[in-house]
């Protein structure tokens, strides 16, 4: 009897290959574009909804506006209690994110230096506050000072912020660090320049884009938090998260809604100005080139 010989395994078509890479280049070309617009519009649509709001003629927050009209953006010329709210909040945030600059920074330089285990252990310790919810982790702070007899305060609400407010500066200053190397302080160093000196000449102006980054989103972290703030503030110190949140909540006021839209503004111009000031656009091309 003659063995059947064994058929060779059918091999696909060099033409076939190529028509199945061109078909999923395609397809991706055709994807992606379409999940960006999707994502785009989702992140954009509450903010142009609430901008639109904000123009509204009715006495009550509702969309679309009936009307047009620019009376409350106007009103809040003669709202004394927004002002002092609205002082307080800026002052806070300045203040956090001057801690939060601070010891990012000295944190960074320690972690970079060194090849410790304790390294992984302090950066999870450090981001940890960006895992838990803000409700969970206002609570826990509270609760903590409670235990430990301390009245809440302005030191409180500071602290709670510092804790909440220090991984983005941590992010953003490690990442520069690690762009930046160890090349260029140790030449300082054998040059005999001193570790201060190295530092505020060498280091801390080439990590200049992620300092200012991280405390600019430290700055707005601090500024807008309502669920820490809620747990931490005393009465006696009103912020305005929590003044636009009662305000909302109690009476639906469209003077919330014109808030928000000079805070978009706002933070436009400080994006833009930190652009200008941390040359991030033109740090992204050079790394590109």
């Amino acid at each position: 009897m003659s063995s059947t010989p064994l058929n060779p395994p059918t091999q696909l078509p060099s033409e076939s290959a190529y028509s199945l890479r061109k078909l999923d280049q395609m397809s991706f070309a055709m994807v992606m574009p379409i999940l960006a617009i999707l994502g785009l519009i989702m992140l954009t649509a509450p903010t142009i909804i609430v901008l639109l709001a904000s123009f509204s003629s009715s006495a009550t927050l509702q969309f679309p506006p009936p009307g047009f009209s620019l009376q409350w953006y106007l009103s809040l010329f003669n709202f004394p209690e927004l002002r002092a709210a609205a002082l307080n909040s800026f002052q806070v945030a300045l203040f956090t994110a001057i801690v939060c600059v601070v010891l990012g920074v000295a944190a960074c330089l320690a972690m970079i230096n060194s090849r410790g285990r304790w390294v992984a252990v302090m950066d999870a310790l450090v981001m940890s506050p960006l895992a838990l919810p803000g409700v969970a982790l206002g609570l826990g702070m509270m609760a903590f000072f409670a235990m430990v007899g301390v009245r809440l305060s302005l030191f409180t609400l500071i602290i709670g912020h510092i804790v909440i407010c220090t991984p983005y500066v941590v992010r953003n200053v490690l990442a520069s660090l690690t762009q930046l190397g160890s090349s260029l302080q140790e030449a300082s160093s054998a040059l005999g320049a001193s570790p201060t000196y190295t530092f505020f000449n060498v280091t801390l102006p080439l990590i200049k884009p992620g300092v200012l980054i991280g405390a600019f989103m430290a700055f707005l972290t601090s500024f807008d938090n309502v669920a820490v703030t809620l747990f931490l503030s005393d009465a006696r110190t009103e912020m305005l998260p929590i003044r636009m949140w009662s305000m909302i909540e109690n009476d639906l006021d469209v003077r919330a809604a014109a808030i928000s839209g000079v805070l978009i503004f706002l933070t436009a111009l400080l994006m833009i100005a930190m652009e200008r000031f941390s040359g991030l656009s033109k740090a992204l091309i050079n790394g590109k080139a």
